[in-house]
């Protein structure tokens, strides 16, 4: 858990996106480029399992790299891209810009992050002050002041408190409390008693011990060091909702006035943290989850004070590992990269310093990135495609015979009203602020991190700023957003390998036709349904509409409940309903957008396959993926997307258009029957 989006999105995780090329002029040879023979395991049929015929030859030739968890279609282009950035900073690190400048900036801050001499050098130094202002504290009373400031610093302890816009009143933001404060990933790790829970929790003490010991303590310290912060975050766990009950929007919408707060959790003065934070009238604040913060007030007054040092300390330790010296860094990556994930080996240490200047000065990179790298017609191309798949879920609307005409009209109305967003924002962000210089990697970092809450601070009570990006242009992902009911696809996912100008219409609509229409599906899933053409949390949905939309759903989760993944893990097809609803529709949407091209109208095969089979054979590419048994096994319990061969599988499979393309009989493997087939959107 080393951080908390403040926005509440659905993204494509492990997303591409291309670019429609109708109008391209192709031939045979190039079209072959994209869907080639060695990359599937023909000894498979199609309708036993169609993620393993089409990517298996990719797979076995594909294993993970020593310094990742997994290595996929969405992997390639993310390397691709951090060469692109790395010329980008190395550029502005080479040149002798003028203080103040965002090139001084950038260039500074990536060259006091790789000055590995100095780091090293220093040790645990840079966050010597903050241990001491720790052991400063004299009673329970200067707990939420300190807590302040740390979230200042950017180190977020207990919760997390940020401004986003209001559940129901789009336009403007408000305060927030999320839970918070683990160090470990999820509430059920402390939870749970399954084998590999309590393995987890084994080695996460060991390691909270290890680091306390980098900071000069002895063993027999640290390791009681450990076991107070365990017990300390185990009962914020068993506080926590699930993450399955933070996916119901009407469960954390608990807005109320600092004086409600008060008296929900009188245990704690909560108008100490707001004055601490130079907020002293934060307006109404949305407590998403009461009970969890009903907990922490009673925490704060039950707990021994000495605790509250040895937890926040570990906080401040466990946030700063990765700007401070390589014990540090070293000792953070074997827990929870290896450990958790099986990571064997670091990224180098460009990469790594690369992530976080462009994190740090996210927007300023994004700017030089758009205008070296994304072609001025590729929004433009963007824009009208999505125009395309608009009307092709607009019909599909039109068709569904489990809606009531009045619950129609108003989805239409949403739809119409979805705001697209293609490459970059139209304002940038300021950093004019940000004091970066050279010399301490980790005061800049420190810098960087207040200024980014002071900004979302200072948004608080005010209206929601529509040209806002929840993204940079040089993330590799797409998102959706329910409150500010919109689709964003940034600059970096525009780009091949996933988009070539010369390839033919099925193979674009398998990739960027899906996705498109998976970004939009999500404003009519399970939770993206629950919030209006504005944005706003509000039931417009007829009670027996609702009640036949969730019956169908139902039918998708038991599928995905029931396809295994790794020993005895299974997807969770509750938490992962949301993007398998966005999976399902993206595909039925783009499917019927395809069939208006004229390639859709014949059977001439390229390479051996139909424009059909290519159209399926390309969504299954974009999923292709060789991940480790640690990563799987971690993502089945955190992740709200399932699995790459799931999201091949299972949709595909609830298609009657797929078994045509293929002539897959009821003899198959994973064939379904026609009235077992999930058909939402």
């Amino acid at each position: 858990m080393k951080s908390k989006s403040t926005l509440i999105v659905s993204g494509l995780l492990l997303s591409i996106l291309m670019m429609s090329c109708g109008d391209c002029s192709t031939n045979k040879t190039t079209k072959e480029k994209a869907i080639k023979a060695e990359n599937m395991d023909q000894s498979v049929k199609p309708g036993d399992n169609f993620y393993q015929y089409a990517n298996g030859g990719w797979i076995k030739n594909n294993p993970v790299p020593d310094d990742k968890t997994q290595f996929g279609s969405f992997t390639v282009l993310y390397d691709q891209n951090q060469i692109k950035l790395q010329d980008l900073v190395l550029e502005a690190a080479e040149s002798q810009a003028k203080k103040g400048s965002i090139a001084q900036k950038i260039g500074d801050l990536y060259n006091s992050g790789m000055d590995t001499a100095t780091i090293n050098k220093l040790g645990y130094q840079p966050i010597a002050k903050y241990l001491a202002a720790i052991d400063a504290m004299k009673s329970q009373e200067d707990i939420l002041p300190l807590v302040a400031q740390m979230h200042i610093d950017g180190i977020s302890p207990l919760f997390y408190f940020f401004g986003s816009q209001d559940d129901k009143n789009s336009s403007m933001v408000i305060a927030n409390f999320y839970q918070g404060g683990l160090g470990l990933p999820d509430r059920d790790y402390y939870t749970s008693e399954d084998a590999r829970s309590i393995e987890i929790r084994k080695e996460y003490l060991a390691h909270v011990a290890r680091m306390f010991e980098l900071i000069d303590l002895s063993p027999k310290k640290a390791t009681e060091n450990a076991q107070a912060v365990m017990l300390l975050e185990t009962r914020l766990a068993k506080a926590s909702l699930t993450r399955l009950e933070n996916r119901d929007p009407f469960r954390t919408y608990n807005k109320m006035s600092p004086a409600e707060l008060q008296k929900l959790a009188p245990e704690a003065n909560w108008s100490s943290f707001f004055k601490a934070i130079d907020l002293e009238n934060p307006g109404d604040i949305n407590v998403r989850q009461t009970a969890f913060i009903q907990e922490v007030a009673k925490m704060i007054k039950e707990e021994d004070l000495d605790d509250w040092k040895t937890y926040f300390k570990w906080n401040q330790i466990n946030r700063s590992a990765g700007y401070l010296s390589a014990d540090f860094e070293k000792t953070d990556f074997d827990f929870y990269s290896t450990i958790l994930s099986g990571q064997k080996v670091q990224r180098p240490r460009w990469k790594r310093i690369l992530g976080s200047t462009s994190g740090a000065l996210g927007e300023a990179i994004g700017k030089l990135y758009v205008e070296k790298y994304f072609p001025a017609e590729a929004k433009e191309r963007m824009l009208k495609l999505v125009a395309n798949l608009k009307t092709s879920l607009s019909h599909r609307i039109d068709d569904l015979d489990w809606m009531s005409d009045s619950t129609k009209i108003l989805a239409h109305e949403k739809l119409d009203a979805i705001n697209v967003k293609v490459g970059y924002p139209d304002k940038w962000l300021d950093y004019s602020s940000l004091d970066i210089k050279p010399g301490s990697f980790y005061e800049n970092m420190t810098n960087a991190r207040i200024f980014s809450f002071r900004d979302n601070m200072s948004k608080i009570g005010k209206a929601h700023d529509k040209t806002e990006w929840g993204m940079t242009p040089q993330t590799v992902n797409a998102y959706y957003s329910p409150n500010a009911n919109e689709i964003v696809f940034p600059a970096a996912i525009l780009q091949p390998p996933f988009f070539f100008m010369d390839q033919d219409d099925a193979v674009n609509y398998g990739a960027i036709g899906v996705v498109i229409g998976h970004e939009m599906t999500h404003g009519f899933d399970d939770q993206g349904r629950n919030y209006d053409k504005d944005g706003n949390l509000n039931n417009w949905w007829a009670d027996s509409d609702a009640e036949a939309f969730n019956a169908k759903t139902q039918l998708l989760i038991n599928q995905f409940n029931a396809y295994p993944e790794l020993d005895t893990l299974f997807v969770d097809g509750e938490l992962t309903l949301g993007e398998n609803i966005a999976d399902l529709g993206g595909l039925n949407i783009s499917w019927d957008a395809f069939q208006q091209t004229e390639e859709a109208k014949t059977t001439e095969k390229i390479n051996g396959f139909t424009p059909q089979q290519r159209f399926f054979l390309s969504y299954s590419g974009v999923w292709r993926q060789s991940i480790l048994d640690k990563e799987l096994a971690r993502r089945l319990k955190e992740d709200v997307h399932s699995p790459g061969d799931a999201r091949v599988n299972i949709p595909l499979y609830n298609m009657d258009v797929f078994y045509k393309a293929f002539n897959i009989d009821k003899k198959a493997k994973l064939y379904k029957a026609p009235e077992d087939r999930a058909v939402i959107w």
